[in-house]
């Protein structure tokens, strides 16, 4: 049985890749504050940001875990309202704890547990790739995380264990309504920058991440999820 390892699967984009794996067979294991609300997703509370994750990480995953094929999602992230000359050092490093750290810390430690069939998804972000105003420390973590799944493509080599960045677009979750504090009249314009002129849904993108963890064939590659963004 394949396992998959999650962050972030309380909702949103992680929750629908824990169901879509769940009623695929997969044990599923989320680490996260809060917990996942199905029946059969096993659910670690923890706080990735914290200082003290990693000495909680190794002391869970080494009974969580056990040699086998291993999915790893690197899906939950924080996302401030911050600028380039008016974010202070702290609340830049709080976002690079979640955004980076946390995926780096995870790495050292499943990798060991990972056998060929394996697999490490980064979730990126159309943002990835380009920038927007008032997104300061989310822009330069999701730039990096793409640097990090490159990395670890070649440092992977001949291990039999793919990787790819998997970048959404706006997708219809609690994390972009509660950025654009709700306003209906900002996510319908939001929306109209897809060619499709309408939000990208969480199942879409979890379908999208459960075949790039399936299939080596992408190992390394950026995968867009964004329904054709309109280039200005």
């Amino acid at each position: 049985m394949k396992t998959l390892l999650i962050t972030g699967a309380s909702k949103g984009i992680g929750l629908a890749v824990a169901r879509m794996c769940l009623a695929d067979n997969y044990r599923v294991v989320n680490l996260s504050r809060s917990p996942a609300p199905d029946a059969g997703i096993e659910n670690h509370a923890i706080d990735l940001s914290s200082s003290s994750a990693e000495s909680r990480l190794k002391s869970l995953l080494g009974k969580v875990l056990e040699q086998g094929e291993i999915v790893l999602v690197h899906n939950a992230a924080k996302l401030h309202s911050d600028t380039a000359n008016n974010t202070s050092t702290d609340d830049f490093r709080d976002i690079m704890d979640i955004n980076l750290i946390a995926p780096h810390t995870l790495n050292q430690l499943v990798i060991p547990f990972m056998q060929p069939g394996s697999s490490i998804i980064y979730i990126g972000s159309t943002l990835s790739e380009k920038a927007v105003a008032n997104t300061y420390s989310y822009v330069v973590s999701k730039h990096a995380m793409i640097g990090m799944m490159r990395a670890t493509c070649q440092d992977l080599a001949g291990s039999g264990i793919h990787t790819a960045c998997v970048c959404p677009g706006f997708t219809d979750t609690e994390m972009l309504r509660e950025h654009v504090g709700k306003d209906q009249e900002v996510l319908s314009s939001i929306a109209a920058m897809s060619t499709f002129g309408r939000l990208v849904s969480p199942i879409e993108v979890a379908t999208t991440i459960k075949f790039a963890a399936e299939n080596p064939v992408i190992n390394g590659a950026v995968i867009h999820a964004n329904l054709g963004q309109i280039e200005s």
